[in-house]
């Protein structure tokens, strides 16, 4: 017995579709997560968790370099 899924690839349209909603704020990451659990289509799943994790590692690389800048502004300003 074969336990493997046949899949079809991810078509031309439905990436054009995904890079459209990946333009739109908020609701890209909310549609990360819907594709990121996603069972069918497991190439589309694997590329949204990689995406997810990119994702929120440059909010943190952000956050800490915005931070230390902040951090540098203020000291230079003395307040």
């Amino acid at each position: 017995m074969n336990n493997q899924v046949e899949t079809k690839p991810v078509s031309i349209g439905d990436w054009i579709v995904t890079y459209l909603l990946l333009c739109i704020p908020l609701v890209n990451f909310i549609m990360l997560i819907v594709w990121a659990v996603q069972a069918d289509k497991p190439s589309k799943s694997n590329w949204a968790k990689a995406t997810l994790i990119w994702m929120i590692l440059g909010v943190i690389i952000f956050m800490v370099f915005g931070a230390t800048l902040m951090a540098g502004i203020a000291s230079q300003s003395g307040y």
